[in-house]
């Protein structure tokens, strides 16, 4: 298995392209993330670090450069094989939770796993397990609206590991919370980040969560930069 989940090489995204108002939001950006590391990303806001985040989940593309999942270029790969990617190898995590509100937490986490073709049975087992690990498991049989909002970012982490992949990316996730939950929720999500083994890329405002993370990187002037916590 590649020991290097995320690799970006001299990624280029310019919004507007060919036009007078043109703005190179991404410039020559390189970045290489290993599995098991946790890393920040920091930025003001508008220099681009949702932008960052898209195309290196496929979200999006780039202008210039390369992207590579777990090892494989997916730069020029099709739709279809970069939703195939995104299903199995990508986690996404936002700072709204985007959980579907006509279904039980549970059912939130089921949902991608039989999409992605495991056993109803197998799915249910790993959300129980997942929702336990976060300390929600009682919460289970609750829709998105009766759970608190850590409970639903908990629930939306759950969600995002329950196709084990191996990147999970991260914009804002306790952004929309007070400070209290914004810890147990930051700590939920290195302790799982921690014991999967996966690689994490994590935007956030929050200087003080940054520092804990194995790494900072700053996005400035579409430049991305090792920083110092």
């Amino acid at each position: 298995m590649n020991d290097i989940v995320l690799h970006l090489e001299g990624v280029e995204k310019t919004y507007n392209k060919g036009r007078a108002d043109a703005v190179q939001v991404l410039h020559g950006v390189d970045l290489t993330l290993r599995a098991g590391e946790v890393v920040a990303l920091v930025a003001p806001s508008g220099a681009g670090k949702s932008t960052l985040l898209h195309i290196a989940g496929l979200l999006d593309s780039a202008d210039g450069g390369r992207v590579s999942i777990d090892g494989v270029d997916l730069t020029r790969a099709n739709d279809r094989r970069r939703t195939l990617a995104r299903r199995t190898s990508i986690g996404f995590v936002y700072q709204f939770h985007h959980l579907l509100p006509e279904f039980s937490a549970a059912e939130n986490i089921i949902l991608p796993q039989v999409i992605n073709g495991t056993p109803r049975a197998a799915a249910e087992a790993r959300a129980a397990q997942l929702l336990e690990r976060v300390g929600i498991a009682h919460r289970a049989d609750h829709r998105p609206a009766a759970l608190s909002g850590g409970e639903q970012q908990r629930t939306a982490f759950c969600r995002a590991l329950a196709n084990a992949p191996r990147l999970l990316l991260a914009d804002e996730p306790t952004g929309n919370l007070d400070p209290a939950t914004s810890e147990q929720v930051f700590s939920t999500l290195i302790g799982l980040a921690r014991e999967t083994g996966l690689g994490a890329l994590i935007a956030t405002h929050n200087l003080d969560l940054a520092a804990r993370m194995d790494r900072i990187l700053r996005l400035d002037g579409g430049k991305l930069l090792e920083a110092k916590p």
